[in-house]
């Protein structure tokens, strides 16, 4: 998609880029100012074994410590921009503790959906699956 985007285009897509480093930056430093103002309130996570989570769910498992992200690694980000929805895909490296018990180093893909509302990019849906 790359290849026929205006540079305004493109541009738009680096800053979701940008966005979604400073989202996983927040996630791994347990940093909830900055993480719940990147998580729309309907925001959905759908984890690796298959479980949805809201965002209170899931950004109260992390500041209540449940989910404690040690690591989070992301590869090539690749963005498709559509008006005001933004796809993104990528593949990472986790290093995470669920419930006390720690998940060795794994990848995974992930995919989310970003909205612009009100001036502003926000996470409405993720979706992780393991790589096997």
């Amino acid at each position: 998609m790359d290849a026929t985007c205006t540079p305004s285009e493109l541009a738009e897509m680096d800053r979701l880029r940008a966005i979604e480093h400073r989202r996983l930056q927040a996630l791994v430093e347990g940093d909830m100012e900055t993480a719940l103002s990147l998580h729309s309130p309907d925001f959905q996570l759908i984890t690796p074994i298959g479980m949805p989570l809201s965002r209170d769910q899931y950004l109260g498992a992390i500041s209540q410590g449940a989910i404690k992200y040690l690591a989070w690694q992301p590869q090539e980000i690749t963005v498709r921009l559509h008006k005001d929805v933004a796809l993104i895909r990528y593949r990472a490296a986790l290093d995470v503790i669920f419930n006390g018990h720690r998940v060795p180093l794994s990848d995974y893909w992930h995919t989310d959906t970003y909205e612009y509302h009100d001036g502003r990019w926000m996470i409405v849906w993720s979706h992780a699956t393991a790589i096997q």
